[in-house]
């Protein structure tokens, strides 16, 4: 007969596992299509809630493709057609009116865009055009986003100004405030930092440490080392097709497939 004492020291202290990570995207076997030509290829990856997952590959291997996928922006392009399924909170996203989904998932793109307008009416644009007038509310969106955005100590006394006549570390600045301020669930990053100079980069690549707080980020970039940086998970994309996805850390450190080596250590062709 084991006696309590005996069953104490046998009992791990410590039996609570690591909370599973919650799912907001699932992809099951999606295969995009431009007309004939098959550019996405049975693709299937979880995104995990308020992580940073970096999309990374070869140029021309889908991972812009798929990015665009999160918020229907394919559905605007002639011939394209999507196979698979999609789910976003369980639900397949293209049952989702496609306005109501880019409520709920915003974009950045390569190349700022802020609207020809004020500060302050860049980032009001969105809840304007779903109804929202109250200005005092308003107001305070605009202070909200600039702050979440590490913009606002550097605008607030020229709201008013144009968004245009900003750099371009601070117009893309600009544009993530404009994107919060609809208060996303999911920010797409599509090379939000290729376009800026090292110091504009970090700035951005901070501003995403803080933002995954409150929000979940896919980034497709060129650079592994912002990868690194910046992600909590990795997929490698090539020729169409998800090579590998896993913890960042581990992809770099261990990855399994033998062409995921080969592009991390300069050696694909």
């Amino acid at each position: 007969m084991t006696d309590r004492k005996d069953q104490e020291m046998t009992t791990p202290i410590f039996e609570q596992k690591e909370k599973e990570e919650e799912v907001i995207f699932e992809s099951k076997h999606l295969n995009l299509f431009y007309d004939e030509k098959q550019a996405l290829k049975d693709i299937n990856i979880r995104i995990y809630k308020n992580k940073v997952t970096a999309f990374i590959g070869p140029s021309g291997c889908g991972k812009s493709t798929f990015l665009r996928c999160f918020d229907r922006m394919n559905d605007l392009i002639d011939g394209c057609r999507v196979e698979g399924e999609l789910l976003y909170n369980g639900v397949d996203i293209h049952s989702i009116n496609p306005i109501l989904l880019r409520s709920k998932v915003g974009m950045v793109f390569q190349q700022p865009n802020p609207f020809p307008m004020s500060i302050k009416d860049n980032i009001t644009y969105g809840p304007r055009c779903q109804g929202i007038r109250d200005k005092k509310y308003l107001h305070q969106l605009v202070i909200d986003s600039l702050k979440e955005s590490a913009l606002y100590d550097e605008v607030q006394d020229r709201l008013k100004s144009s968004g245009m006549a900003l750099s371009g570390g601070q117009q893309q600045r600009l544009c993530i405030a404009r994107c919060v301020a609809m208060r996303p669930d999911v920010i797409l990053m599509d090379e939000p930092t290729s376009a800026l100079d090292p110091i504009a980069t970090k700035k951005i690549e901070d501003l995403i440490q803080k933002l995954k707080e409150k929000y979940t980020i896919i980034i497709v970039t060129h650079n592994m080392q912002q990868a690194t940086r910046v992600s909590d998970y990795t997929a490698f994309f090539m020729l169409g097709e998800l090579v590998e996805f896993s913890r960042t850390e581990e992809f770099f450190s261990h990855p399994k497939d033998k062409r995921s080596n080969d592009y991390i250590t300069g050696r694909f062709s």
